[in-house]
């Protein structure tokens, strides 16, 4: 049964895990659809590590909309929020290595243009994406949705409670936090949701025994956060 997290842990602490937000046989039913999707996969040797623009698919863009996601985000950002990005990540032993800890920082738009304290910009598998400034980043709310279990020793994410609210933090300050700051293990069974802050320091280490460890990864926004002339990339 899905439960709504709790605003005050998630302004304090920066994430929140909600078991049991997705039924076995829709993880399956998305898996299936992802088999047969259209899309631009990532991939090392004979795996597929991962996938971007998934908002091009159908069952990805109704499982946004869906009651038990929708119930996570309404809250949060209100009801006339809106899905604007979705990736696909996975462990294999083909593709396993660690990620180091960040913040997301980057934004997927439809074009380029000159927007002050906008920047740097790029381009990711045919998209163009920016770095916005912190308040837009804070606005932003991004949900994992587990399609595998995520146990300690097979690249779990792990976090620094607390750093979404201390801005873009440089290479410097993130080394001294994470030498103050204790370490979250964000362990979810199957079907599970991981909310979290896109400043929120997060890094995942290489899979001990690496299997699946597949995640479908969405940001979500509420309205009119994008100034003109920007719009998202869907």
């Amino acid at each position: 049964m899905t439960t709504t997290p709790s605003h005050k842990d998630l302004h304090r602490e920066g994430f929140a895990i909600i078991a049991e937000v997705l039924a076995g046989c829709t993880v399956d039913a998305l898996l299936a659809a992802l088999d047969d999707a259209q899309i631009t996969r990532l991939r090392r040797g004979h795996s597929i590590f991962g996938a971007r623009n998934l908002l091009d698919v159908q069952a990805v863009r109704d499982l946004a909309d869906a009651a038990a996601v929708r119930r996570l985000i309404d809250p949060i950002l209100g009801c006339s929020a809106r899905p604007v990005r979705a990736l696909f990540f996975d462990k294999t032993p083909e593709a396993n290595w660690p990620v180091l800890w960040h913040q997301d920082l980057s934004l997927a738009v439809a074009e380029r243009h000159a927007v002050d304290g906008w920047g740097p910009w790029s381009t990711k598998a045919g998209i163009v994406h920016v770095q916005p400034p912190a308040r837009v980043l804070e606005a932003l709310l991004a949900v994992r949705l587990h399609l595998d279990d995520c146990s300690t020793g097979n690249g779990q994410l792990r976090v620094l409670p607390g750093t979404h609210l201390l801005g873009r933090l440089s290479r410097e300050r993130i080394k001294t936090l994470r030498e103050e700051i204790g370490e979250v293990s964000c362990e979810a069974p199957a079907g599970a949701a991981l909310l979290f802050r896109p400043l929120l320091l997060h890094a995942s280490s290489p899979a001990k025994a690496p299997s699946h460890r597949r995640v479908l990864h969405f940001e979500f926004a509420p309205e009119n956060v994008l100034p003109k002339p920007l719009a998202w990339a869907r």
